[in-house]
């Protein structure tokens, strides 16, 4: 479908369909598992019923009984849950006012989740030529009789991790435990490279806080029909299961690994950013409102938040436990492989060959990635040859241009890799030697954990 016919049915689906109803949530405990259901509807006519299992295990030893003690913060936790993952849903149509029924929002509360779904939806916008502003994309109206106050909680100073399978959650999982913390990593939907994570830091699956999600198949259902698809703030929507774990555990410290790099638009000039949802603006954003809307007793940070992916490439690069067994490719993760064939591919192994080499970069992804003509334009967006960046989790276009600096340096075959020669014809001006030092970048990183940072890039 072209992106002038997605701008056609954005606007005939908003036409077709006016309102999107978020109807209800509801929880029950079973067994250990804290099971959550929700219900949505566009226009009462598509109906979606997703279902979350929270899996605690041996971790809290009386599930009940913690859910009962905790009922008015867990509820307006899971009822805020709901809010971020019904985004999901009303992509599909995009219809014009939000229905929310569970709830009464402030006004300065629903202009906070409208500027997270336009903002966390700039990709989607973008990519289907569809012209939205942030004043008149959606109306959030709610009716509920709820007003959820902010509640303390107890909260001990312990860590809970969140681990995806990449070299960035395996950097935060390893230098926490090299310095001692208390760990709980936190694992959503399973796979073979976020389990091997854990194992490989020495932990076991019994140590591990597990949530299985999942997507109603209507979704899926429309989607094939035609509906309107693409990208949405994922990152923003595991922030707030992250807040119900912590209730759960009472692991008060919640500890991200999202770099500085991450800040970065897709789109130079815009605020059009894939990555948005992982954005010091979103961490900051995200803070101020469980602070004000929830409980102040949470800690939410990313530890890397002051690295770059350069500087995270160098501490990982000596990390050889997790060598074989991270994956960072959406593309493989159902096979737990590298595709080798895109742009979260090119650039690990850019990052890796920067410090490891060309052979061993090859030798884990599988892929002599640099001297395959194929990966072209993606190596030009990487590097900043094109007009945009890949929709990816990747580096900053300076920090794919040093890294590639730091590959010919050490490379010694002739002729060069394809894509090498290729970046040495195409380069223009002076590139910036990297800068391995702690920067000043914003976070809210404590001071203790920093000077871990400082010491691992000395």
């Amino acid at each position: 479908m072209s992106n002038s016919l997605n701008e056609d049915l954005y606007i005939r689906l908003r036409n077709q369909f006016p309102a999107f109803n978020y109807e209800s949530y509801n929880y029950k405990v079973i067994d250990n598992k804290l099971v959550i259901n929700f219900a949505f509807n566009i226009d009462k006519k598509i109906h979606f019923y997703p279902e979350v299992n929270i899996i605690t295990g041996k971790l809290v030893k009386d599930l009940a009984g913690r859910v009962e003690q905790i009922k008015p913060l867990l509820e307006n936790i899971i009822f805020n849950i709901g809010m971020i993952e019904l985004i999901s849903y009303w992509k599909a149509a995009c219809p014009p006012v939000i229905h929310v029924k569970p709830a009464r929002l402030t006004s300065l509360q629903a202009e906070w989740w409208k500027n997270l779904y336009f903002n966390g939806l700039g990709e989607f916008y973008y990519l289907n030529s569809i012209p939205a502003d942030a004043e008149s994309f959606v109306q959030l109206l709610s009716e509920g009789e709820n007003n959820y106050q902010t509640l303390p909680f107890k909260t001990e100073n312990n860590f809970l991790v969140p681990i995806g399978g990449g070299k960035d959650s395996a950097v935060t999982l390893s230098l926490l435990r090299k310095n001692g913390y208390k760990i709980m990593p936190l694992i959503m939907n399973p796979r073979g490279a976020t389990i091997e994570t854990v194992t490989a830091a020495g932990l076991n699956m019994e140590d591990v806080l597990t949530i299985n999600r999942t997507i109603d198949p209507m979704l899926l259902e429309i989607n094939n029909q035609g509906f309107l698809n693409g990208h949405t703030p994922f990152s923003a929507m595991l922030a707030f299961y992250t807040l119900l774990c912590s209730a759960l555990t009472g692991y008060g410290n919640i500890v991200l690994s999202n770099e500085g790099s991450a800040n970065e638009s897709t789109i130079p000039g815009t605020n059009i950013n894939h990555q948005y949802s992982k954005s010091y603006e979103f961490e900051n954003d995200f803070r101020a409102y469980y602070q004000q809307y929830i409980s102040n007793d949470f800690n939410y940070f990313s530890f890397l938040r002051p690295l770059s992916e350069l500087q995270i490439a160098r501490i990982f690069s000596g990390l050889r436990a997790f060598h074989e067994i991270f994956r960072s490719c959406n593309a493989g993760s159902k096979t737990n492989s590298w595709c080798g064939k895109c742009p979260k591919c090119m650039f690990t192994h850019i990052m890796l060959s920067a410090f490891l080499g060309t052979t061993e970069a090859d030798r884990i992804l599988g892929n002599q990635m640099l001297n395959d003509p194929d990966m072209l334009q993606i190596f030009d967006e990487l590097a900043g040859f094109s007009a945009i960046k890949p929709f990816e989790c990747v580096g900053t276009t300076e920090e794919v241009k040093q890294a590639l600096q730091m590959i010919l340096e050490q490379e010694k075959s002739q002729p060069l890799p394809f894509l090498l020669n290729h970046f040495t014809k195409k380069v223009t001006g002076r590139i910036s030697q990297p800068d391995f030092s702690l920067t000043e970048e914003s976070h809210f990183v404590p001071a203790g954990l920093l000077n871990i940072l400082k010491q691992e890039l000395q």
